[in-house]
């Protein structure tokens, strides 16, 4: 064909009528026609080389079967699965994810999120959501179709999925316990975040749990949830001189860091002090020592979260539903026994 090829041209192949041919090549109506059918439609476009227009289809149907994703940082290991879960139950829905990243910058956030809202998303993923966020409060309440990915907000009308941190923490805890481990330390997350909120509620917890103290000395808040903030946190820790056999990190990021900071005291990881990290980050089971962590199933985050959307947008009214993941601890090189003395 000298031109491309065009819907009419597809249907004329298959021998149907063109409106059957856009329905069976539509996942989301597909099942309106009949197995038969919609197989043929699909090796007629295949054979001519057809794509349909999603401009002249947002056109027709006033929709741009795109969806808004708010990553904080790409650069973070944990955000790729969480990514590709989303895009493996959009794409046979018909959907695309349009992904910007907004550097953990409340400013660059709503600017990015203004750039999606233009290109008329249909709805967001969002996984930047501070604990309070009046920004995302006024999408709620303007109607904007939302999901929350590995966060949530104070408010409980915008679905979410996450993972069950506090039971996360619980198991890395009993695992330090039962090493003998009674000094512990936590290196925790941004306060202002769910999840960091969340898991260090859940170390305080867990050390009246097994009846030890809760020392201010021993948690130390990131300012951010990177390498970099959690070799200065374990710096802090250790030149206030304070006493610790084993670390509770935020995440993988901040464990990684703390290996960085006690290199440069001339420490040694598990020797002098274990170090549990959280999230089981892509090549944690390669650092020396391989780290000891809490995984967390993010392509289930992605696709369940993905799936909420798909359900709020073909059901505006539906009832708000949440997500909680259960989690499991990967026992590896980075704990062992306490140092006596």
């Amino acid at each position: 064909m000298t031109r491309p090829p065009t819907l009419r041209d597809v249907a004329d192949s298959a021998g149907v009528h063109p409106a059957t041919a856009s329905r069976a090549l539509n996942p989301e109506t597909r099942r309106l026609v009949n197995t038969e059918t919609a197989e043929r439609v699909i090796r007629a476009a295949a054979a001519l080389g057809y794509r349909p227009n999603p401009i002249a289809r947002s056109l027709k149907t006033s929709r741009s079967t795109s969806v808004g994703l708010v990553i904080p940082d790409l650069t973070n290991p944990l955000f790729p699965p969480i990514v590709r879960g989303i895009e493996d139950v959009l794409g046979p829905a018909g959907y695309n994810a349009w992904i910007v990243n907004t550097d953990n910058d409340p400013d660059r956030e709503q600017a990015q999120i203004e750039s999606l809202r233009f290109r008329q998303v249909e709805g967001l993923i969002v996984a930047t959501a501070r604990l309070e966020h009046p920004f995302l409060d006024g999408l709620a309440a303007a109607g904007l179709p939302l999901v929350l990915v590995n966060r949530r907000m104070s408010r409980g009308d915008i679905p979410s999925v996450t993972a069950d941190d506090a039971a996360g923490v619980a198991l890395a805890m009993a695992h330090l316990v039962e090493l003998g481990h009674r000094r512990i330390a936590h290196l925790a997350g941004p306060q202002h975040t769910s999840t960091g909120r969340t898991r260090a509620n859940a170390f305080r917890q867990a050390l009246a749990d097994h009846g030890l103290p809760d020392e201010p000395a021993l948690r130390v808040e990131c300012a951010s949830w990177t390498e970099l903030a959690g070799a200065a946190g374990l710096r802090e820790l250790l030149d206030a001189g304070v006493d610790c056999t084993a670390i509770l990190a935020g995440n993988d990021l901040i464990a990684l860091g703390c290996y960085d900071a006690l290199a440069d005291r001339g420490a040694r990881c598990p020797d002098d002090i274990s170090i549990v990290g959280f999230n089981d980050m892509p090549y944690a089971d390669k650092l020396n020592p391989p780290l000891t962590t809490v995984r967390i199933p993010h392509y289930a985050i992605g696709a369940e979260g993905a799936q909420l959307l798909l359900d709020r947008l073909r059901d505006p009214l539906r009832h708000t539903r949440s997500v909680v993941l259960p989690l499991t601890l990967v026992v590896r090189g980075s704990t062992a026994p306490a140092r006596r003395g």
